[in-house]
């Protein structure tokens, strides 16, 4: 992480409540990609779930929504303000499974046994994947599956592309790209590594799709103040944000005003909507 700081000091820090106070913008934004998780993961009425980096509670909600009251789901995450999310959010269900959240580093933590592992982005940040997917398996009952979502290579994320390139040419230095061999949203751009990393961690069976999906990042009642909606989500919420979070007031005043004009083409009919390019992974 930038500045030396881990993983967990990130998600408990101003980063983690940031996400946790705008839960709902997040969780619009990826509900195509949501829905598409759910789709290929079929859970059943009774199963066992374990939602890993559950983040606010929006997948662990639906998973104890599909399995039903016989069910049961634990959702997993490291960052103590999502947590204090998901639980606020569990005690308005009625008629779904019980949900147990933890904090806990699913890549190493003995969370018990599930039918079903699933995750919307949570994969790509364990600090030894290898060791991470390995335990996973572990926790997973015989003939069990694990189903997640992790980002294709940055190029074919428009969602990212087209507000990191307008912050750029702003910096006073060009950031490298993001690394794929380090913990991080893109990590796992290439499938065939994380194929044979899958199958290295004991996985029989490796099924990874690729999948599009338009997410809209910002709306409003005219295309300008869409356009204005998505550059705050660009830069406060999105992989773009680590660009411009220390910046200078006047920085961050010229790189919102050219989010804005990127993303101003994009707008249509007060919705601003980008492509959003992931592998829809199952292993069993």
């Amino acid at each position: 992480m930038a500045g030396g700081i881990t993983q967990a000091e990130y998600w408990n820090g101003e980063v983690g409540a940031r996400w946790a106070r705008n839960q709902a913008v997040l969780d619009a934004v990826f509900a195509p990609l949501t829905e598409a998780l759910f789709d290929r993961a079929a859970l059943r009425s009774g199963e066992s779930v374990l939602d890993i980096g559950c983040g606010s509670g929006a997948t662990s909600l639906e998973a104890a929504r599909r399995v039903g009251p016989e069910g049961a789901v634990t959702g997993a995450d490291i960052s103590a303000p999502l947590l204090a999310v998901a639980r606020s959010r569990a005690e308005a269900e009625t008629g779904a499974a019980p949900i147990r959240f933890v904090k806990a580093d699913v890549g190493s933590a003995d969370l018990g046994a599930y039918g079903q592992a699933l995750s919307r982005f949570g994969v790509m940040f364990f600090p030894d994947s290898a060791r991470a997917f390995a335990n996973i398996r572990r926790m997973l009952h015989p003939g069990g599956r694990l189903t997640f979502l992790c980002w294709r290579a940055l190029p074919e994320n428009l969602w990212v592309t087209v507000p990191r390139e307008a912050v750029v040419p702003l910096l006073p230095e060009i950031p490298p790209p993001p690394q794929p061999d380090t913990p991080g949203p893109f990590r796992f751009a290439a499938a065939d590594p994380l194929v044979a990393l899958l199958r290295g961690a004991g996985f029989g069976t490796v099924a990874c799709d690729a999948v599009d999906r338009d997410v809209v990042l910002g709306r409003g009642a005219t295309d300008a103040e869409a356009a204005q909606a998505a550059a705050h989500v660009a830069l406060n919420l999105g992989p773009t944000a680590h660009l411009v979070r220390e910046a200078e007031p006047d920085l961050r005043s010229r790189a919102e005003a050219a989010v804005t004009a990127a993303l101003t083409p994009h707008a249509e009919g007060g919705t601003v909507r980008l492509r959003a390019a992931c592998w829809l992974v199952q292993v069993g």
